[in-house]
């Protein structure tokens, strides 16, 4: 993979394998196919995040709310981020969102380094639907999110759990799923039943979940959450 990503003009020397293996699983091995992408992740995160993470005074109103939370790392050592989308409307400031979206996943990844990128961090996602109403609905939002994963965050999750999903719901979920690779549906979790509910529970971890989820921890805002510094 490395001799094509210089043909396309661009380097890898900065990143170690488990990095690249990420870009190729997504691309089902094919070095081509997957230095390609990394040289299209390389030209986005020049452009877009130019100073190697988004602040938080670019994304203030997004941040607002206090909609999403870091709550530390999983049982398996994934940082896991909860959404509550009974907080969340749907943005009018799309750029302001997709840099939210970033900011995110950037620094849910930075928390779990212990010294040094290696390069293969996941995350795990959580998305509570309760107490939803029609105005939090915002198809464009997920659409969006999913789509940033999957083009500049490959094999970045590990799970995605969807809790309390409401009827009215479902027809939004269907036309969403439709922009999410096979992949990473096979990642996203509904859960409904008790059985799925208790593994849930086992693959986060009562220390870092919430109490109103069946853990012990308290909520985390991501602001409140100091990434430590990476070495080199």
């Amino acid at each position: 993979m490395r001799k094509p990503v210089g043909k396309l003009g661009s380097s890898t020397e900065k990143y170690g394998d488990p990095t690249l293996v990420r870009f190729l699983i997504a691309r089902s091995m094919d070095p081509e196919k997957a230095a390609k992408m990394f040289a299209q992740w390389l030209k986005w995160r020049a452009a877009f995040v130019p100073n190697g993470s988004i602040p938080d005074s670019e994304v203030q109103d997004e941040l607002r709310p206090r909609k999403v939370f870091l709550q530390g790392l999983s049982r398996d050592g994934y940082p896991v981020l909860l959404v509550k989308a009974n907080k969340h409307f749907p943005s009018k400031d799309q750029l302001q969102f997709k840099k939210y979206v970033v900011h995110l996943l950037d620094k849910a990844i930075a928390s779990s380094f212990k010294g040094r990128e290696i390069g293969n961090e996941k995350l795990i996602a959580i998305l509570d639907l309760q107490q939803i109403a029609y105005k939090n609905i915002d198809a464009r939002g997920l659409i969006t999110g999913f789509q940033l994963l999957q083009a500049y965050y490959p094999e970045r999750l590990a799970k995605c759990f969807i809790l309390s999903m409401p009827w009215f719901f479902v027809s939004v979920w269907r036309m969403v799923s439709r922009f999410l690779e096979k992949a990473t549906l096979e990642k996203v979790m509904i859960v409904t039943s008790e059985e799925e509910r208790d593994f849930f529970v086992e693959e986060i971890g009562e220390e870092v979940l919430p109490e109103e989820y069946g853990g012990r921890a308290m909520l985390v805002a991501p602001e409140d959450v100091t990434v430590p510094p990476v070495e080199g």
